[in-house]
């Protein structure tokens, strides 16, 4: 019986990255298609690391998206910085999850609109206090 193979962890993290600065921009998957010349359900399989993106075509979706090519591989598992002596440990993944969220993304937003700093502090407390963790 064939074994499902898994998405390779780099894959996936460049893909959640290119999912996160598509939804930055407020771009949908078939808008980034028609930019490269693929299908949104390519697109799809990009975001989830099912399929791997190419040299020239992770090339093209960094230009289309306006960030440099480094920044899809950010935080990526495996990198040097993850090695002790090396600086900051790395962000955890579930803050990147987050983000590449709708919910995430238009909450971040929001939320950095506020410019009371009170405020911002007492909607902290208030999702603390709603997700049950002490202050």
């Amino acid at each position: 019986m064939p074994t499902k193979k898994t998405p390779n962890p780099i894959d996936v993290h460049v893909g959640s990255r290119v999912r996160l600065r598509r939804m930055m921009l407020g771009m949908s998957q078939e808008k980034l298609g028609e930019h490269l010349g693929i299908t949104f359900q390519q697109i799809q399989k990009y975001e989830k690391g099912t399929n791997r993106i190419g040299a020239s075509r992770l090339h093209h979706i960094s230009t289309v998206l306006n960030v440099p090519v480094s920044f899809l591989f950010e935080d990526a598992p495996g990198n040097q910085a993850d090695s002790p002596g090396f600086g900051e440990a790395q962000p955890a993944s579930y803050v990147v999850n987050f983000l590449s969220s709708a919910e995430g993304l238009s909450l971040n937003k929001a939320f950095v609109r506020i410019e009371e700093p009170k405020v911002r502090k007492r909607i902290v407390d208030l999702v603390r206090a709603l997700a049950g963790e002490d202050t």
